[in-house]
């Protein structure tokens, strides 16, 4: 019998409890085997989960909010596969959370884990001209966004709607400063080589308020790659853009129009500064040490859309530095930071540090260069492995998502101080161990939401935050 689509996420009897569902968990006090290793006390030790879910420290506790599977408003299901998300104000104690869903349109499974059923039953719901793109039989792609509305006085979800359709593989993105989310998609299928009738690998933009579904225009400006995360700097409207492939580059968008990014503008490729085709990896051999800094240069791409799928090559040919895959990158405070998930010897994860030039996009960067900084790289995957999605919390901390399907080393949250140390903050404890992603915070600081990838839940966890020790 082919299993109904709510009973994916119920891989084991653990799972039935919480898929039945303990909305809200408080830790016990028992503790739980450490895999990990902690270079500053952080919240003190994790504590077991009796519903086998989420480990977190004592005194945090965490509130199922969205599950893949549910009912939405729009009549449609809650696809599978949350990855990055973005948290928006309302107004009137009300948040949006728009959230990826990485389902790619080549998978059968993933089809069968889209908005419209398992069994595509709700499929006819979705109007296809709304969507960018479909399978050659005319049926929607299932990757997009959705959009949850979220209640921090009552801790309610108050409503969830699909808000873009028909897109491919929609990994992370970012916030922008003027209230949208820009989803990306990381792929680049076209109609030659997959069941899809457009070319994918785009970035889409979506309003966070939209009450249905977006319009889907690709902002092809922003070229046609493996799109893994962005983030925006507020002070001059560039946006910076991650590519999650091992010899990925990583890249900048000047819009023509700050705050308007569908008129166009310029992709640069980042260079280090004398140094042509600089490999930032560490991986054979040492180019830099941890708190080494460098000086930035940028390559102006061309014929950004693509067709045969080359930029990061012809982008490295041109000068343009190496990065290992390359994906959460947030906006901090007049810097950025972007996890590079296989950098360094190990190959399991570095961390950068871009401050931007006074002069950044302009004639007088020149003099005055942006500059990159390795700030952090593992050493020991019990300390750091594969870290992703990087969000920086309202106490100047980094949290970090790992990404890793290790079969002895459990997925954790982990935050790094301002000088580089680490401690754990959760531990996925469910079956299969899938990735966290879509870390956020709320505008007041009080509540982090996260996705688990599978069983395709977001969480809202609150707990003494500033209590952190370091």
């Amino acid at each position: 019998m082919r299993p109904h689509r709510r009973d994916l996420i119920a891989g084991s009897t653990a799972a039935l409890a919480f898929a039945g569902l303990a909305r809200s968990v408080h830790a016990q006090t028992v503790a739980a085997e450490e895999t990990y290793v902690n270079e500053v006390p952080g919240y003190g030790p994790l504590v077991s989960d009796p519903n086998r879910l989420l480990d977190l420290p004592e005194g945090f506790t965490y509130q199922v909010i969205s599950q893949s599977g549910d009912t939405m408003d729009d009549g449609l299901f809650v696809p599978g596969q949350p990855d990055g998300m973005g948290c928006f104000d309302l107004g009137g104690g009300k948040l949006a959370l728009v959230r990826n869903h990485e389902l790619k349109g080549s998978s059968a499974l993933h089809r069968n884990l889209g908005p419209g059923g398992f069994h595509q039953e709700r499929i006819d719901r979705l109007d296809a001209a709304r969507a960018y793109d479909t399978y050659k039989d005319g049926r929607v792609l299932p990757g997009g966004t959705t959009t949850l509305v979220y209640d921090l006085t009552t801790r309610q979800t108050v409503s969830q709607h699909l808000s873009l359709a028909g897109t491919s593989t929609n990994c992370a993105g970012g916030r922008t400063p003027w209230g949208s989310w820009l989803t990306c998609e990381e792929t680049e299928q076209t109609p030659d080589d997959a069941d899809v009738t457009k070319a994918h690998g785009y970035v889409f933009e979506v309003p966070a308020n939209a009450v249905g579904l977006v319009d889907p225009v690709p902002l092809k400006a922003m070229g046609r790659f493996e799109h893994e995360a962005v983030c925006v700097d507020p002070r001059t409207g560039v946006v910076y853009l991650t590519e999650d492939k091992v010899d990925g580059l990583f890249y900048r968008f000047i819009p023509t129009t700050p705050g308007k990014l569908a008129d166009g503008g310029r992709l640069q490729a980042m260079a280090i500064r004398g140094k042509p085709a600089a490999d930032t990896r560490n991986h054979e051999a040492r180019e830099w040490a941890v708190n080494d800094w460098r000086e930035v240069v940028w390559i102006d791409m061309e014929d950004v859309e693509s067709p045969n799928g080359d930029l990061r090559r012809r982008g490295h040919a041109a000068g343009a530095a190496l990065v290992a895959r390359g994906e959460g990158v947030f906006w901090g405070d007049g810097e950025l930071y972007m996890t590079a998930t296989s950098g360094g010897p190990l190959q399991r994860g570095q961390i950068m540090r871009y401050v931007p030039s006074p002069a950044e996009g302009a004639r007088g960067e020149v003099r005055r260069p942006g500059r990159l900084q390795l700030f952090f790289e593992s050493a020991d995957i019990r300390t750091m492995n594969m870290g992703d999605n990087i969000v920086v919390a309202p106490w100047g901390h980094l949290i970090v998502c790992e990404d890793n399907y290790s079969a002895d080393l459990r997925n954790h949250l982990k935050g790094v101080t301002p000088d580089g140390k680490v401690y754990t903050l959760g531990r996925n404890v469910f079956t299969g161990n899938s990735e966290f992603a879509g870390a956020c915070f709320s505008p007041d600081g009080q509540v982090m939401f996260v996705n688990i990838m599978y069983p395709g839940v977001t969480l809202a966890i609150r707990g003494p935050w500033t209590s952190v020790r370091t």
